[in-house]
């Protein structure tokens, strides 16, 4: 699953949240610090994970 990093701009502590698509697109995200749900989204870098077969 997709792991998304937020920023709460009550308290402005910085969380992380594993979220799959379909819970992102709901929309509907709280600070796990503060319970404040006017949280933003930071843009974070990505890895993915691949097989080598020799």
């Amino acid at each position: 699953m997709p792991t998304y990093e937020f920023i709460c701009e009550k308290c402005k502590k910085p969380f992380i949240l594993i979220l799959s698509i379909m819970e992102h697109a709901k929309g509907k995200f709280q600070c796990p610090k503060c319970e404040n749900g006017e949280v933003k989204q930071q843009i974070s870098s990505f890895q993915t994970k691949t097989s080598k077969k020799s």
